[in-house]
């Protein structure tokens, strides 16, 4: 659907003078020209000539969604791999992996050569191994996959367990990748995603498509892909194949960085050739690992790593590496956005943005040391966080953060400090939704559970804010981005949030989904 359009009889979240969302029940009309909203008016002043008119009864209209942080191409893969978020053990996981192995439905892609051995790995992801009674090995990988290539990502992303014949494949001897175990953490599991990734351009980019139509049917109108690939090229290539249900910012890694910088890249500057739907988005780099692989730097070391190395977790970029990259890609014209998980890492990313001067965003900002809780605001770094992280990691958190799990996933500590909120989910981490995502937000619960640190859930208002590029409310002169839905998102209930229904998404006045 393109075109002029009248959305009858709609019902707003009004604005206060403080910008804040308020409950404002009188039904509107919102006319729409040229993919901009152009009149609002109270409802039943009647239909311009020549427009289409949506009857939404009442129904909720707010701005269209943005999830702030994904890996769209590894998301749009995950219901081609095997689930093992499931397992409760490493035996378990081993288990579901023999299953995958015997069915000729969850096998995968097909071989791509004449051996078994040179078959497509059999991927798994979602294992959280952190709180198992057992640990994974490629041993008890090989007793249920044979020859087979089987890799198991976890639910972070920051580590894969490994057979011994995806060991060989992936260029890893146990001594070689210092895990005798089979299990890589960091950048050698990274490497190891990347690899996987390599598939057929025509099947990534129709997973991507349905990955994108799902997006659009809980609301979405955009998002930050922090893929960890050349996303310019990617992105130009889908918009131009006709996938056009979604605004892009892309993010560029290091390893990118001189090219990006070679082609002109600036962040916030359209990518030719994408109808305006794609963006350059920031710099990203990632300064320490997981809670999960408990390989997030913290200043405190980790139960059971006492005197070793790593127990405080890993530093992967040093403070020296860090100013020189953040320096380079700022005088170029690229924001960054820093990933950092344990307070130390924080400490440490928050010291080089204030060398920097300020501005940019830290990614996940998971556990956070209360000094550094007000430099957010001072130095204009936005939090980008992802509160469903909070309900999948509160257990392992009450485990090896024990005793500091206040100020971990401190939300309401950072709004309350003046810190501008970003809501995301990490996909695959977490799913994309970002009703899912509020819902954890305003609830701090899941699963009947009792809130996790209710002290730290956030107003709905402040929720959605944040899942909506700061705009407070819908009016004129905005991009008719928009997303409408059942019930009032202000008062609805955390579970209620969680499975919002949405009727209908428009992106620049054109429809994305609709359900009406």
């Amino acid at each position: 659907m393109t075109g002029d359009l009248l959305l009858a009889g709609g019902r707003l979240p009004g604005s206060t003078s403080e910008g804040r969302f308020s409950d404002g029940g009188a039904a509107v009309d919102i006319v729409i020209a040229d993919g901009e909203i152009a009149v609002i008016t109270p409802a039943g002043d009647g239909t311009p000539k020549g427009f289409e008119r949506i009857e939404l009864d009442g129904r909720w209209v707010v701005p269209g969604l943005w999830d702030n942080h994904v890996h769209f191409t590894s998301w749009a893969a995950v219901a081609q791999r095997l689930d093992v978020a499931s397992a409760r053990s490493a035996a378990e996981a081993a288990t579901l992996v023999g299953e995958a192995e015997r069915s000729e439905a969850a096998r995968g892609a097909a071989s791509v050569g004449d051996s078994a051995e040179a078959a497509y790995p059999l991927v798994g992801i979602g294992f959280r191994d952190a709180l198992w009674p057992d640990e994974p090995s490629a041993a008890l990988l090989d007793a249920v996959s044979g020859s087979r290539p089987v890799v198991l990502i976890s639910a972070d992303l920051h580590c894969c367990w490994l057979n011994t014949a995806a060991l060989r494949r992936f260029g890893f001897d146990g001594d070689a990748a210092g895990s005798p175990r089979g299990v890589l953490r960091e950048e050698p599991a990274f490497a190891v995603q990347r690899a996987l990734g390599e598939l057929p351009d025509a099947l990534t980019d129709a997973w991507a498509l349905d990955a994108a139509s799902a997006a659009a049917a809980r609301g979405v109108v955009g998002v930050v892909d922090l893929e960890m690939t050349w996303n310019a090229g990617t992105w130009a290539r889908r918009v131009a194949d006709g996938n056009d249900l979604l605004r892009v910012e892309f993010g560029v890694y290091p390893q990118h960085l001189e090219r990006a910088i070679a082609e002109g890249l600036r962040t916030g500057e359209p990518l030719a050739g994408t109808q305006g739907l794609v963006q350059v988005g920031p710099f990203k780099v990632i300064t320490d690992g997981s809670l999960n692989t408990r390989t997030a730097f913290c200043f405190d070391e980790y139960p059971g790593l006492e005197g070793r190395p790593d127990a405080h977790g890993q530093l992967t970029v040093p403070p020296e590496e860090l100013s020189a990259l953040l320096h380079r890609a700022r005088e170029a014209g690229l924001v960054p956005a820093v990933h950092a998980i344990g307070d130390h890492a924080n400490r440490l990313a928050l010291d080089a943005f204030e060398a920097l001067g300020g501005g940019g965003s830290l990614e996940h900002a998971q556990l956070l040391d209360e000094a550094d809780i007000a430099r957010f605001a001072g130095l204009g770094v936005i939090a980008s966080v992802q509160p469903e992280h909070a309900m999948d990691d509160r257990d392992v958190a009450e485990r090896y953060w024990a005793g500091r799990t206040g100020r971990a996933f401190a939300l309401e500590s950072l709004r309350a400090a003046g810190a501008t909120l970003a809501l995301g989910s990490d996909a695959p981490v977490a799913p994309l939704d970002p009703w899912v995502t509020m819902a954890a937000a305003v609830g701090r619960t899941r699963d009947g559970r009792e809130p996790w640190h209710p002290e730290q859930r956030i107003p709905a208002s402040a929720a959605l804010l944040a899942s909506t590029r700061g705009r407070a409310s819908v009016r004129t002169g905005q991009a008719a981005d928009l997303t409408v839905v059942e019930h009032d998102p202000l008062t609805a209930a955390p579970d209620a949030l969680r499975t919002m229904p949405v009727a209908l998404t428009l992106l620049a006045g054109r429809e994305t989904h609709r359900a009406l």
